[in-house]
């Protein structure tokens, strides 16, 4: 449009000029082998800005013939993606609305001609398998994993298709294809951890503990308490296989992970189920001289016998000092109970009630009212039970 005007301007200029220019014409010569031509040169100036008219004239008609060439040549494949792309956003709507006939139906049609059709496969893949059409869903998962890039987001989304529909064994054999590792996707790691646990899994599970640290798909606290919850599993695990699977276990652990109250407790109840008797009072005795938490305090009312009377001796000494705290009276209810010191424990469990008023601890200060014959406090405790559900 600019070299229009631009072109329209010098021929306004050459108008304007040419009356003053008329009485001095002056002469242009050009000769070119046998060819001559003799002319004006007002006549040569307006000649030349013609010609060029005239080939620029020809160049739009040119360039406009060949962009209505290719554009009819092309023209049904534009139509088709226009087409998909309307499908897409029709598809993407049905998803959001939660319509999954149509919904499949938009994606399957939009995956054709579509530029993302990986994407529409997925898609219609989700909608199949909230109708419970498993096989149309795996026959669009197998077209997505043919197209570029697709694989990993298909073997994930296969994954959490097996886990809903309860096949585990199928999920795990895919995932074992991913390796899940510290280099994978924070979706694969999270899939990972998802499968193995439910398959307690727990080797498994703590040989994955530094990539999910590394990559941090967890918060620390959920880190922690995952990693406090697989040791203390794989702890009972060794426990319930053999004694000298218990010590391989346990030194496989490491020193902080030791010095962990959860872990050390379960490593004294396998001692214990394994006739260690003597070793895990020892242990759970030297840990409760420091600051022990609830499950030490458990372990303990576990595996006390009436003839650990140095343990008792030393719990009873700590009473000053955890008097209000709620997993010590606990421990000392019921040692109280098995060792029947009914009035000791009828004050431990008025006192734990006191600290935390559950129904189940007011359910058992009941149950030993009711053994010590005080009808009317085990009513009481009956009906302090119920408020607390």
């Amino acid at each position: 449009m600019i070299r229009a005007l631009v072109y329209l301007l010098i021929i306004l200029v050459g108008l304007c000029l040419s009356p003053f220019i008329v009485g001095k014409s002056g002469y242009v010569y050009i000769a070119f082998l046998d060819w001559q031509l003799e002319t004006t040169v007002a006549f040569a100036v307006i000649a030349m800005v013609v010609f060029y008219g005239v080939l620029q004239l020809l160049e739009w008609l040119l360039v406009g013939l060949l962009h209505i060439i290719l554009s009819s040549r092309y023209l049904p494949q534009r139509w088709r993606r226009n087409a998909a792309r309307k499908h897409t956003l029709v598809g993407a709507l049905a998803l959001a609305e939660e319509d999954w006939p149509a919904a499949e139906r938009a994606m399957r049609k939009g995956a054709e001609q579509g530029e993302l059709p990986a994407l529409n496969y997925l898609a219609a893949a989700r909608a199949a398998q909230y109708q419970q059409k498993i096989e149309a869903r795996d026959a669009y998962l197998a077209k997505a994993a043919t197209l570029p890039m697709a694989a990993t987001a298909v073997t994930t989304t296969r994954i959490r298709y097996f886990l809903r529909q309860g096949e585990v064994t199928a999920a795990r054999e895919l995932l074992d294809k991913l390796q899940p590792n510290s280099k994978s996707k924070v979706p694969v790691l999270k899939l990972a951890t998802e499968l193995y646990r439910l398959q307690q899994d727990w080797q498994s599970l703590k040989l994955l503990l530094p990539a999910l640290a590394k990559r941090k798909v967890l918060s620390d606290d959920e880190w922690q308490q995952l990693s406090i919850g697989v040791n203390v599993e794989l702890l009972r695990q060794a426990a319930n296989i053999s004694e000298q699977e218990l010590e391989k276990c346990w030194q496989w652990l490491s020193r902080a992970e030791r010095n962990e109250d959860a872990n050390l407790a379960a490593y004294a109840n396998g001692l214990n189920q394994h006739g260690k008797h003597d070793v895990a009072i020892k242990l759970l005795s030297k840990q409760l001289k420091k600051e022990a938490s609830a499950p030490v305090f458990k372990a303990t009312a576990d595996i006390w016998q009436t003839e650990d009377a140095d343990l008792m001796t030393l719990l009873q000494k700590l009473q000053p000092k955890l008097e209000n705290h709620a997993d010590y009276q606990l421990c000392m209810a019921r040692i109280y109970e098995r060792a029947r010191d009914f009035a000791a424990a009828k004050e431990a469990w008025q006192m734990l009630c006191k600290l935390l008023p559950k129904a189940q601890y007011w359910r058992s200060l009941a149950a030993l009212q009711e053994q010590l014959g005080d009808n009317g406090g085990a009513l009481a405790s009956y009906k302090q039970a119920a408020k607390n559900l």
